[in-house]
């Protein structure tokens, strides 16, 4: 079993990695906790909050386009329950640029919104509690 203690990241490529990591802290309120240029061929962003155990990696490969995203299915979901704080976090995504748009899965438009970057990835801040 994986500690609780352990830090996830997610790690994805992009061909926007300065607008994707702009993107990303502005909307959802991270900061740039990390960054890497021209490792192995490589740059890259990491962005989340210090003391959160998961954050965001983007990379960039010198040479390589990436494209969009495979399916309209590649989701990060957020479960924000405060109504108040829910419309602030879907408010902020897109001051920074993310394109409010209907999920592919229905379930997603009841119990939240939907929000696409430039790569065609998607975030869902779902306006209830997480629960199993």
């Amino acid at each position: 079993m994986v500690s609780r203690n352990a830090v996830l990241r997610i790690a994805r490529p992009t061909d926007n990695l300065e607008q994707i990591s702009a993107m990303y802290s502005q909307g959802l309120g991270f900061e740039v906790i990390g960054s890497f240029s021209d490792h192995r061929n490589f740059d890259g962003v990491l962005v989340g909050h210090p003391h959160h155990h998961y954050h965001l990696e983007f990379t960039h490969h010198h040479g390589t386009t990436v494209g969009r995203a495979p399916t309209q299915d590649n989701l990060l979901v957020f479960y924000i329950p405060q109504a108040e704080q829910w419309q602030a976090q879907c408010d902020a995504m897109l001051e920074a640029g993310f394109i409010s748009v209907p999920s592919y899965n229905p379930y997603w438009d009841e119990n939240g919104q939907t929000f696409e970057d430039l790569d065609g990835y998607r975030v869902v801040l779902a306006s209830r509690d997480w629960s199993v």
